[in-house]
């Protein structure tokens, strides 16, 4: 599982928004958090919004009940601190105190991970806007852990962000407003906030992903959606279909 952040504006830059004035309220610079699974290149969860504690928080438990609250065999970022907090936050338990203790009692219980959660980070060092060099950091788990982790991977044996920001290229071009340079930005929080959900999940179900592409049984190259590599679907969806498709389903 892969989290990272992906800028964008609402109606101006945030240097140009007046913290006193109410009507910049919700303008400015909006990020979307998201998790991404880099085996299926699905986009688990995004959360638009400030670049906040809270936000990070949001898209690390919403990812964690995407996987039914199982902890993924590793978790990747950049060194943005907020996701350690995170993940210890959704995926820590709390650790009782022995009621005998003495000495005043904490008001938040420690929170202790599973034995076998691997959390690491990718640190760059750049030389005139350039990445010259690109460190791991082991956050949480074992040296031992992470190289089992990495020897499990089906893409990669290296800790690494690659599949989350090329997936905020692929929503830049299919979401105008996303671009860094333009005149298509965003000018009500709303709407924004409704197609950064609009094209990110229907990435999911609705973008065919060349790299996910596999042979069929007359060796012909069968397109894949992130969705499909997942297990979740068995076709590509049209944009009708996703549109139409209800979104609350009765039993």
């Amino acid at each position: 599982m892969q989290f990272d952040e992906k800028w964008s504006f609402v109606a101006k830059k945030q240097k140009n928004c007046n913290p006193a004035d109410p009507a910049d309220d919700h303008k400015g610079d909006w990020w979307d958090h998201v998790a991404i699974d880099p085996e299926h290149r699905l986009v688990l969860a995004v959360v638009p919004g400030a670049r906040s504690m809270e936000n990070a928080e949001e898209v690390v438990a919403a990812a964690k009940g995407r996987t039914d609250g199982a902890a993924p065999r590793l978790m990747t970022s950049d060194e943005y601190p907020a996701y350690a907090s995170a993940i210890e936050a959704a995926f820590g338990v709390p650790v009782p105190i022995p009621p005998d203790r003495p000495g005043r009692r904490p008001i938040l219980p420690r929170r202790q991970l599973p034995a076998g959660l691997t959390y690491a980070t990718v640190h760059k060092e750049r030389e005139h806007d350039r990445v010259v060099a690109v460190e791991r950091r082991l956050i949480f788990g074992t040296e031992l852990g992470l190289e089992a982790a990495l020897g499990a991977s089906a893409v990669s044996r290296a800790v690494n962000t690659s599949f989350v920001e090329r997936q905020h290229g692929t929503d830049r071009g299919r979401n105008a407003r996303k671009a860094r340079k333009t005149y298509r930005f965003s000018k009500d929080w709303r709407v924004h906030e409704a197609m950064s959900y609009f094209t990110l999940y229907r990435y999911n179900f609705g973008w065919a992903v060349r790299t996910l592409r596999v042979r069929d049984e007359r060796g012909r190259w069968e397109r894949r959606t992130p969705a499909m590599a997942a297990g979740l679907s068995d076709h590509v969806w049209s944009l009708r279909e996703w549109v139409s498709f209800p979104a609350v389903q009765v039993a």
